[in-house]
């Protein structure tokens, strides 16, 4: 199917990430679709996504928003009431979608991006009818954060934000302009080269930085290069 032509409605059995939606090396860059994800079953009624890659590799789902997205069903389906939710990198916004669609919220949930990203997430956010509850911004790392951002969110989730060296400083400069004393922010990421990792090394020096190491697909994340880590300003400790 051509990127403009109507769009298709794919299941999970033949979503981004192959059999059962188990994790495999991301394939290469496909066609504009709409794909269904019920992540394992996890969400009862699933997402659906439009993925659209004339803007952007943002524009697909990639493996470490469905990890990062998995162990937020599982692990905070309960507890994220009251709290304020900020995704950066949406692309689509699987991450902050699949929050809205499955975690107990009380709180709009903003998703972010670069401009070209807007008009996807807006997209996705009206195609699962979930408009009361999740807001797309746009929001470039390094600069100052927009006002219809909330200062210190509650929580901060990032999904496979670390691809471009360059960008790394920006990021960090974001992370300590919307991370407060009391923030989380869930940072998942696909080591596809070595320098991935340096941005971890760069975090550590100002943030606390631990890796998550008890989520139950673990060992079948490692094998393909995911990695899952918690990250908080220093003081949250103190």
């Amino acid at each position: 199917m051509e990127a403009h032509e109507t769009s298709s409605v794919s299941s999970d059995s033949d979503a981004p990430f192959g059999i059962s939606e188990s994790l495999v090396p991301a394939r290469e860059l496909k066609a504009a679709g709409i794909t269904s994800v019920s992540f394992d079953g996890l969400l009862q009624e699933p997402l659906l996504l439009k993925e659209d890659l004339k803007d952007g590799c943002g524009g697909q789902l990639w493996p470490a928003g469905m990890v990062l997205a998995k162990y937020m069903l599982r692990e905070h389906r309960t507890d994220l009431l009251g709290k304020t939710i900020v995704e950066l990198g949406a692309g689509g916004g699987l991450v902050g979608l699949a929050v809205a669609r499955g975690c107990s919220v009380n709180a709009p949930i903003f998703i972010t991006d670069q401009e070209l990203m807007l008009s996807l997430m807006e997209d996705n956010i009206k195609l699962n009818g979930l408009s009361s509850t999740v807001r797309a911004n746009v929001l470039d790392w390094g600069d100052p954060l927009p006002d219809c951002i909330p200062t210190h969110p509650s929580i901060v989730l990032a999904a496979d934000c670390v691809y471009f060296e360059p960008a790394f400083p920006l990021l960090i400069s974001t992370l300590q302009s919307l991370l407060g004393p009391d923030s989380l922010c869930y940072f998942c990421f696909k080591r596809r080269r070595r320098a991935d990792l340096r941005f971890i090394k760069q975090a550590k020096k100002i943030f606390d930085v631990v890796e998550i190491r008890n989520d139950v697909d673990r060992e079948v994340y490692v094998k393909e290069n995911i990695f899952l880590y918690l990250i908080r300003p220093r003081s949250a400790n103190k």
